[in-house]
């Protein structure tokens, strides 16, 4: 029986993209293999990833002048690819730091030699809003701004994109991408790990503005080479040919559903009707400033702290998974990425509705 997954990552996947993937498991294309098993060189799989490259363009309308890499490593690998990448040994860079993804950033790039300015830290409210956007003050001299749209621990989320002039702006959207439009051209370089919205944990799509390619550091590892990856169209080694694949049907499924704009509307009901319901609760509470609650992520706690553990337990007997906040930061957690739909959201609701009735 398929359950309501509600994990922050590796999530839920749509149902539609994984039957396609089930019913060609065995036999992809016609090959008598799985696209597991079928060679990266092969047409078919060059094809595939061309695809599902071309697929990616279309639903976030990337630029031309933009380049999109299929990774390794995940998001993390990417903490330390973009300073070499992007930087010499001790160039300034910005940092606004919301939580524990950007803090793992700036812990990577000081790592990398670099001089780390932390223009923004939300530190005095916990990790719970974001700074405004009129105070952030951009050294002009960086190489870069850094930022996480999307807190997934602390369910934190911009409500706008920082504008940092014409220093490259660089942003890790592992749990926000695909949600709704992005305008890729605000960006220097997005990067994004697939295991939320696009797919398997194990490929992450990086998609680079051209001027910032060709600048990498004597020495950066070829595969994290920006220039040299996309001179090889993502296939220096093998690469992650199952995740490219998968991607590439989910990218069809969120096309089919009317793109961006379509799953952005969809996105938005989820997260107003869990936020309108804890809202009106007097035994269930959300930390986060209104202004700055993740679409993704909704982090929730209850009246007694000491029934956290029957109510993950009891949620999971009745269908509902992975609703234990982070270790770090306790509570429950529910994730409603893409793929969560609106029944999902409501059975959560009358749980939650019949676990008070029942407790508070």
């Amino acid at each position: 029986m398929r359950v309501y997954n509600f994990s922050a990552g590796p999530a839920m996947l749509p149902i539609e993209a994984l039957t396609v993937a089930q019913s060609e498991l065995t036999d992809w294309k016609g090959s008598g293999m799985s696209v597991l098993e079928v060679s990266h060189r092969g047409k078919d799989f060059v094809a595939c990833a061309a695809e599902t490259e071309q697929l990616m363009r279309d639903v976030l309308s990337v630029p031309d002048n933009y380049k999109v890499l299929f990774l390794q490593g995940g998001a993390s690998g990417q903490f330390d690819a973009i300073p070499l990448n992007l930087t010499a040994v001790g160039d300034r860079v910005n940092f606004i730091n919301t939580g524990q993804w950007s803090a793992k950033a700036i812990k990577a790039a000081k790592a990398q030699g670099l001089d780390v300015s932390v223009i923004a830290d939300q530190a005095a409210s916990g990790y719970t809003d974001t700074p405004a956007a009129d105070s952030l003050v951009i050294d002009p001299s960086a190489a870069y701004v850094h930022y996480t749209p999307n807190e997934t621990i602390g369910g934190v989320e911009f409500g706008y994109v920082p504008n940092t002039g014409e220093v490259p702006l660089v942003a890790d959207f592992s749990s926000t991408i695909l949600s709704r439009p992005i305008n890729v051209a605000d960006y220097g370089l997005i990067y994004a790990g697939a295991q939320k919205n696009m797919g398997p944990s194990g490929l992450c799509v990086a998609i680079v503005r051209d001027d910032l390619l060709g600048k990498a550091r004597p020495g950066t590892p070829s595969i994290w080479n920006y220039a040299e990856m996309a001179a090889a169209d993502s296939m220096l080694n093998t690469p992650p040919t199952f995740g490219v694949y998968l991607l590439g049907l989910i990218l069809k499924w969120v096309a089919d559903l009317g793109g961006l704009p379509a799953m952005a509307e969809r996105n938005r009901a989820k997260a107003e009707a869990l936020y309108g319901y804890i809202d009106a609760s007097s035994y269930y509470s959300n930390p986060v400033a209104a202004d700055s609650r993740s679409w993704m992520n909704v982090p929730f706690l209850q009246a007694n702290a000491d029934l956290d553990k029957a109510f993950v337990a009891e949620a999971a007997a009745a269908g509902m998974t992975n609703l234990a906040g982070h270790r770090s930061v306790g509570g429950m957690r529910a994730s409603i990425y893409n793929a969560m739909p609106a029944e999902g959201v409501q059975a959560l609701i009358d749980f939650m509705t019949d676990f008070e009735r029942r407790n508070g």
